[in-house]
């Protein structure tokens, strides 16, 4: 039994702004902007409502570049950006998650069984400009897990996708070819489980650690501690995937039930995440 911490959600280097946390302990949780049209996710960054105000998340940025990040020839804005479907991973509504990232999110989150428990943290930033930071912001148990492969064929790529009509890479593949080609991990989840309605965790401090002459961010000691974090290292700059030792029963009681957060839940240390 265990534990696997993801990194989610739009943040600078996709859609160009990180999403709020307001002063009564409400956030935002917003999907990535999709690479590709070619999906049939049809949540899009001008339908995805905000939890404040009348407001949706087409009016957290004025451009995207959607494909590929850092290396993309196409800007988009206007009526266009507010079409651009989102890649709703995880969708918490549906309970399923996806991730086709190499750098320890596959071999982890495959390794997952009945039970276990996929949390899901995200970059957040206070809307008076504090430091942002990341926080944990939901989770689910899980239930069935599936791999896809290049090395299969077609056939059977279908066949698993077909198996998971509400996840965000089955959506985008097309002719059982997932996008890019590469191997993705399909998790569905039950309950308990979901997104948070307040109070996220926050796991991360920012500082500049001997040695280093930039300021970075870095896990927090006091969750690495508590959580019995075993590998994803301590620097957070780039979401590095963290597998915990503590059990999935053991993580929902330090976390509490997503509909049911106080600030006690907010830390292990019962500090309010929104006064930190």
């Amino acid at each position: 039994m265990t534990v696997v911490l993801a990194g989610v959600g739009a943040d600078s280097t996709n859609l160009g702004a990180l999403a709020p946390l307001y002063d009564d302990g409400r956030f935002e949780y917003v999907p990535i902007p999709e690479k590709t049209r070619e999906t049939d996710e049809t949540a899009t960054l001008g339908s995805w409502p905000l939890r404040d105000g009348d407001r949706t998340a087409a009016d957290l940025t004025t451009r995207i570049t959607p494909q590929p990040i850092g290396d993309g020839d196409t800007t988009v804005t206007g009526d266009a950006l507010e079409s651009w479907p989102l890649h709703r991973d995880p969708n918490f509504a549906a309970l399923t998650y996806g991730e086709h990232r190499t750098s320890g999110y596959v071999s982890r989150l495959s390794a997952l069984e009945s039970g276990d428990v996929v949390g899901f943290y995200a970059g957040l930033r206070r809307p008076d400009g504090d430091r942002a930071h990341r926080y944990l912001v939901g989770y689910f148990t899980v239930d069935r897990v599936d791999v896809v492969t290049p090395e299969m064929t077609p056939a059977e790529r279908r066949r698993i996708l077909d198996a998971h009509p509400e996840n965000a890479h089955a959506k985008r593949a097309r002719d059982g070819e997932c996008y890019l080609g590469k191997p993705v991990v399909l998790i569905d989840g039950r309950e308990p489980g979901g997104l948070f309605d307040r109070y996220p965790i926050r796991l991360s401090d920012y500082y500049v650690k001997e040695g280093n002459e930039r300021a970075q961010y870095y896990l927090r000691e006091s969750i690495a501690d508590d959580w019995d974090v075993r590998a994803g290292g301590e620097n957070m700059m780039y979401k590095p995937a963290y597998r915990c030792g503590l059990s999935g029963e053991a993580f929902r009681q330090r976390v509490g039930l997503p509909g049911d957060r106080t600030s006690e839940y907010a830390t292990p240390t019962g500090e309010p995440a929104v006064t930190e």
